[in-house]
C-alpha cells in the first residue's frame, strides 16, 4: 500500500466513499439481490484515486474495522493472480505452487458461509487497467467483506454485483490552493494568496500536476507568479521541462507520460485506432466544454481518417460521425474527457464535451510542429464546418466562440499560415451580432495587430480584417472614427490591389456609408453615386457589390431628403435583390427594411407599418428571435406604429422589446437604452391624451 502523500487533502469523495463501503448506498436499478459492499473510485490519471483509496485503507485498518486488508496492483492478471496467491499461503495456508488454483482457493474462502467463523475483510484493487484481466477475480459480495477498486476506466460493467462507481475530481479551488501552501510551507517558503490561487487554476486543480509543480519551485527555487510565467509561454516551454528531477510521493510518471497508457487503450477500443486523432483535435479546443457537433463535423472526420492508428487503409470503410461519436466515448471510458450525458442534453443538438487543460497541454506538447499546425488547421475547419449562420442557439454560439478563442492562444501562428483562417474573423462578427459590439471592436483591434505581425501590412487578410475592425467601430457607435479608419484603409487597399479591386470597390461603398452615419448626408450621397457608377462598369449589375452600392445610393439619397426617391429606387432594387440573392439572404432582408423606413418617411405611416411586420415575421423564421436584426425590426416596427397612431400599440410593444433586449443585449447596451427612452416617450404620450381625454369628460 503506498505511503500517505505529503500535504494530504480530505476530500468530499473520501466522504462518499466511507458512505458507500458502509453499506448506506442505494442499489441501483436491478441490483436488488446485493448489498452494497463495493466502490470504485474512477477518474482520470492524477486526481489523486490511489491515495483516497489508501486513506481509507490505512483508516480502517487502524481503526480495527477489518481484520484482513490486501492490496494488489490490478494492472494486470498475473499481477492479481499473485497477490491473491500470496494471500492463500498467509491466511489458508496452501501451496502456493499453482497459483491459479491458490487465488481461486482464497476468493472462494472470502465467500460468506454460514458456519465460518466471521472475518471482516477489505480487498483494494489498485489501478485496474483491463476488465478482462479481472474476469473472475472480483472478490465475492458479502456482508462481511468490502471491495475497493481504483481505475480510470467508466465502462458499465465495473458496476453491479453490490459496487457502485464515485467519479473522481480536481480539487477544489481551496483544496487545491490549501495544497501548494502547506507543500511550500513545509520547506519553509510562502507566497501570495492570489499567485498560490492562480497557480492552481492554470494547472486545473490537478493534484498530480500540483505536486509536481510544487516540488519543481522548491527544487529550482521558483516563485508561482515566475512558474506561471513559463507555463503560459507555450511556445518556448513543454511541460516536461517544468517536471522536477525526482518526483514527489514516489510517483512513477510525469504529467507528460501519465495519460500515455490510458491513451493506449481507448485506441483499442471500438472504433479502433480514432481515440488518439480525437484527443489531438480536442486539445486546441476550450477545456470547459466543446460542440460535439465540432468534433463529429466532416472536417474533424477527415481529420480522423488521415491520422487513424493501426488499421490498413485499405481496409478501413469512409467513417461517419457516428465513428467521431465513438471516438468520443472511447475516451470518455478512459476518463480522458468527459462526454456529455445525453439525458442532460435535452433536446439540444449538441452537447459539450469537456478536456482536462493539463491533458490538453501534454497532447499538443507530444506533437511535432508540423503535426500541429496541421492539427490546429483541422480544429479550425471543424469550427467553421459547424457554425450555423444565423446563429440561434445562443448557448452553442458562446460555446464556438470560447473554442476559437481557445484554439488561437495555443495556435496562432498555424491559424496564419499561409493565410489567416476564417474562424479568427468568425469569431469577432459572432461577438458582434450576438450584441458584444464593444468587444467585437477590441477583438477586430486585436486581430488587425497580429494579422499584420505574421501576413504583412499589405496582405489581403490584413486589409480585410482592418475593414472588419471600421465595421464594428461604426456599428459600436463612433461613425466618425469608423470614416477616418475607412478612408485610411481605402488608400493602403488602392496601393496594394489596385483601384478595380473588389475589395477597394467594397471599402469605397464602406467609406459613402460612414461618411453617412458621421452625418455628411451630401457628401454620402454623392460619393455613393460616384461608387456605382465604378461598380457597374467593372463588376455588372448583378454583383453583390454593385446591388449594395445601389442599395447605399437610394439610402443615402433619403437621407439627404429625397425620401420618395428613396423608396422609390429602393422598391426597385428590392426586385433585383429577390431575382440574384433570394427572399432569404441578409442583403435582402436589408433591403426590405430599408423599404419600409423610406415608405415611413415619405409620409406612409400605415405602409411602413405593414412592411416592418412582414419583414419581422421572415426575420424570425431566418435569423431567431434574438439576432440583433430582429431586435432592430421590432423596434422600427414599434416606432411606425405609434406615428400611425397607434401610442397603445407603440408602448405596449417597445414595453416588450425592452425586456428582450435587457436579457440578450444587457441593461446597458445602447440599443436597450434607446428603447427604454422611446418607452417612456410613448408612455408620456398615453399619459398626456387620458389627461386630455378626461378633461374633456368633465367640461363636457
Amino acid at each position: 500500500m503506498p505511503s500517505r502523500a505529503d500535504c494530504f487533502q480530505d476530500r468530499a469523495e473520501a466522504a462518499r466513499l466511507r458512505q458507500v463501503l458502509a453499506g448506506r448506498g442505494t442499489a441501483a436499478f436491478g441490483e436488488a439481490a446485493h448489498v452494497l459492499t463495493g466502490g470504485v473510485l474512477a477518474g482520470l490519471g492524477g486526481v489523486g484515486k490511489t491515495q483516497l483509496a489508501a486513506a481509507y485503507a490505512r483508516t480502517a485498518w487502524s481503526a480495527g474495522e477489518v481484520d484482513l486488508l490486501v492490496w494488489l496492483t490490478a494492472n494486470t492478471r498475473s499481477a492479481a493472480v499473485d497477490v491473491y496467491a500470496q494471500a492463500a499461503v498467509e491466511v489458508l495456508g496452501v501451496d502456493a505452487e499453482d497459483r491459479d488454483k491458490a487465488a481461486k482457493a482464497f476468493l472462494a474462502w472470502l465467500e460468506p458461509k454460514a458456519e465460518a467463523a466471521p472475518c471482516r475483510w477489505l480487498v483494494v484493487l489498485d489501478d485496474v487497467q483491463s476488465l478482462n484481466d479481472l474476469t473472475g477475480l472480483w472478490p465475492p459480495p458479502s456482508s462481511q467483506g468490502r471491495t475497493l477498486a481504483t481505475t480510470r476506466r467508466r465502462d458499465a460493467a465495473l458496476t453491479g454485483q453490490g459496487r457502485r462507481r464515485i467519479d473522481v475530481g480536481e480539487f477544489t479551488s481551496a483544496e487545491a490552493a490549501g495544497y501548494i501552501t502547506a507543500a511550500l510551507a513545509a520547506h519553509d517558503r510562502t507566497e501570495p494568496a492570489s499567485d498560490v490561487a492562480g497557480l492552481a487554476a492554470d494547472l486545473g486543480r490537478l493534484p498530480l500536476a500540483l505536486s509536481q509543480a510544487a516540488a519543481y519551485l522548491i527544487d529550482a527555487g521558483q516563485s508561482c507568479a515566475a512558474y506561471r510565467t513559463m507555463l503560459a509561454d507555450r511556445a518556448a516551454l513543454t511541460l516536461a521541462e517544468l517536471t522536477p528531477d525526482v518526483l514527489p510521493d514516489g510517483q512513477e510518471h510525469t504529467m507528460a507520460a501519465a495519460w500515455s497508457l490510458s491513451v493506449e487503450y481507448a485506441d483499442q477500443l471500438r472504433p479502433v485506432g480514432l481515440a488518439r486523432p480525437m484527443l489531438q483535435l480536442a486539445a486546441f479546443l476550450d477545456p470547459n466544454g466543446i460542440p460535439t457537433s465540432v468534433l463529429t463535423s466532416p472536417p474533424a472526420i477527415a481529420h480522423l481518417a488521415a491520422h487513424r492508428a493501426n488499421t490498413p487503409a485499405d481496409d478501413v470503410p469512409p467513417l461517419s460521425p457516428h465513428d467521431a461519436n465513438g471516438a468520443v466515448q472511447a475516451l470518455h471510458r478512459l476518463s480522458l474527457l468527459n462526454a456529455p450525458d445525453p439525458a442532460s442534453a435535452r433536446g439540444r443538438p449538441s452537447g459539450l464535451v469537456r478536456v482536462h487543460q493539463i491533458v490538453q497541454r501534454v497532447t499538443r506538447d507530444d506533437l511535432t510542429p508540423a503535426q500541429y499546425g496541421q492539427t490546429a488547421r483541422a480544429a479550425a475547419d471543424a469550427l467553421i464546418s459547424a457554425w450555423p449562420q444565423p446563429e440561434r442557439d445562443t448557448v452553442l454560439a458562446q460555446a464556438l466562440r470560447a473554442c476559437s478563442t481557445a484554439l488561437a492562444a495555443c495556435a496562432e501562428a498555424p491559424l496564419h499560415h499561409p493565410d489567416a483562417h476564417p474562424v479568427l474573423s468568425r469569431t469577432g462578427y459572432s461577438l458582434g451580432e450576438s450584441g458584444q459590439v464593444s468587444t467585437a471592436v477590441e477583438y477586430f483591434r486585436h486581430l488587425a495587430a497580429t494579422t499584420r505581425h505574421h501576413l504583412g501590412p499589405d496582405h489581403p487578410d490584413t486589409l480585410v480584417t482592418r475593414t472588419d475592425l471600421a465595421r464594428w467601430q461604426g456599428a459600436a457607435g463612433d461613425a466618425v472614427g469608423a470614416a477616418a479608419a475607412t478612408a485610411d484603409l481605402l488608400d493602403d487597399i488602392r496601393g496594394a490591389l489596385g483601384p478595380d479591386h473588389p475589395d477597394t470597390l467594397a471599402t469605397l461603398s464602406n467609406l459613402a456609408h460612414w461618411r453617412g452615419e458621421a452625418g455628411d448626408a451630401a457628401g454620402a450621397a454623392s460619393a455613393a453615386a460616384d461608387l456605382l457608377g465604378h461598380v457597374l462598369r467593372v463588376l455588372g449589375p448583378d454583383h453583390p457589390h454593385t446591388l449594395a452600392a445601389r442599395n447605399n445610393l437610394a439610402y443615402r439619397r433619403g437621407e439627404a431628403g429625397d425620401a420618395a426617391g428613396a423608396a422609390s429606387t429602393t422598391a426597385e432594387l428590392l426586385n433585383h435583390v429577390v431575382r440574384i440573392l433570394g427572399p432569404d439572404h441578409p442583403h435582402t432582408l436589408l433591403t426590405r427594411s430599408n423599404l419600409a423606413l423610406w415608405r415611413g418617411n415619405s409620409g406612409d405611416a400605415a405602409g411602413a407599418v405593414a412592411a416592418y411586420a412582414d419583414l419581422l415575421t421572415d426575420q424570425e423564421r431566418v435569423l431567431g428571435p434574438e439576432h440583433p436584426d430582429t431586435l432592430t425590426t421590432r423596434h422600427n416596427l414599434a416606432a411606425w406604429r405609434g406615428e400611425a397612431g397607434d401610442a397603445a400599440g407603440a408602448a405596449a410593444a417597445y414595453a416588450e422589446l425592452l425586456t428582450d433586449r435587457e436579457r440578450v443585449l444587457g441593461p446597458e447596451h445602447p440599443d436597450t437604452l434607446i428603447t427604454r427612452g422611446n418607452l417612456a416617450v410613448w408612455q408620456e404620450v398615453l399619459e398626456e391624451r387620458s389627461g386630455a381625454a378626461d378633461r374633456t369628460s368633465r367640461g363636457s
